[in-house]
């Protein structure tokens, strides 16, 4: 893989649902996505599993991940960036 490549990583922006794992997250992604048929907007939530090298993000933190290679069987993203801590 050539450096360029390594810019079209995929980024995420969302919400620590779960820091009881070692070195793991699970960070919540919540997105507004229209109805095909009826039109209404609803919501639909994804949860990644993420890898926290400093186990330093708590629940409730806003957070930045990019996707990464597998590091075990479902963990193949990886903490950037803590936007907000939780209050």
């Amino acid at each position: 893989m050539n450096k360029s490549n390594r810019n079209l990583r995929k980024e995420r922006i969302g919400v620590v649902t779960s820091d009881k794992m070692t070195k793991s997250i699970v960070v919540s992604e919540t997105k507004k996505v229209k109805h095909p048929m009826y039109g209404k907007f609803v919501l639909k939530t994804k949860k990644y599993i993420v890898h926290d090298e400093k186990n330093d993000s708590k629940n409730g933190d806003v957070v930045r991940i990019m996707e990464t290679r597998p590091m075990s069987k479902n963990k193949c993203w990886r903490l950037v960036k803590i936007i907000e801590r939780a209050k």
